[in-house]
């Protein structure tokens, strides 16, 4: 894969540009879907809460034995889960389900 240029987020931190979306991606394929991109070069994942398949995309991370720091995973709030108290709940269900913490997500 050639290489994918960073943008620089408001907190310094660079994240690739070019990320691999699992909009659509049927969970029971999620896994092998996450584990063929970060194969090819891909270190940046999408996901989100709607799509029902963040456990794949962390079971994809945990068996790639890829260092969790040199892959970017973004996710979406549910609808409804944007108040304070209700999107750091949805942050932690997140956090969970992609088998990660906040002391390893940027």
């Amino acid at each position: 894969m050639p290489q994918v240029p960073n943008i620089r987020l408001n907190n310094g931190v660079s994240i690739p540009q070019l990320g691999f979306g699992v909009f659509q991606v049927p969970p029971a394929d999620t896994a092998r879907a996450v584990r063929v991109a970060l194969d090819a070069g891909y270190r940046h994942v999408d996901t989100a809460q709607g799509y029902s398949n963040e456990e794949g995309v962390g079971q994809a991370l945990r068996e790639s034995g890829l260092p969790r720091d040199e892959v970017f995973v973004t996710t979406k709030l549910a609808n409804g889960r944007h108040g304070h108290d209700s999107a750091i709940a949805a942050l932690d269900e997140s956090l969970a389900r992609l088998g990660t913490d906040s002391s390893t997500s940027t």
